[in-house]
């Protein structure tokens, strides 16, 4: 058993997930259930950090994943981003990586540059 405050909504609901059973109480919508049963199973999360950029008016860029990766790659994330060095320009939206850390998920700019 678990307890965690859900995230999806603004209400906050405080969540006590089962993952043996597949059950979750205290949700006060159905995707609650969801939020619920993969954040204790598989917990993922979108990665919001900069990259080095050269020939450019800041010296760093922003970039994102471009779906949620599993939590328990952001540390590995972090050491190759903090290897990245890309040159301008760089539009919004342009992939960096594909597929980065074979997640299925892109690395992408989040703003032109």
């Amino acid at each position: 058993m678990k307890t965690l405050t859900c995230i999806v909504c603004p209400k906050g609901c405080t969540l006590t997930v089962d993952a043996v059973r597949g059950s979750v109480t205290g949700n006060g919508c159905s995707r609650g259930t969801d939020y619920g049963l993969n954040e204790v199973k598989n917990p993922t999360r979108v990665l919001t950090t900069t990259v080095a950029i050269e020939n450019a008016i800041h010296p760093r860029l922003p970039v994102k994943t471009s779906a949620s990766i599993p939590k328990g790659k952001l540390t590995e994330a972090m050491t190759v981003i903090g290897t990245i060095r890309v040159t301008a320009p760089v539009q919004l939206g342009d992939v960096i990586i594909p597929n980065f850390l074979n997640t299925g998920a892109d690395l992408v700019a989040c703003r032109n540059m």
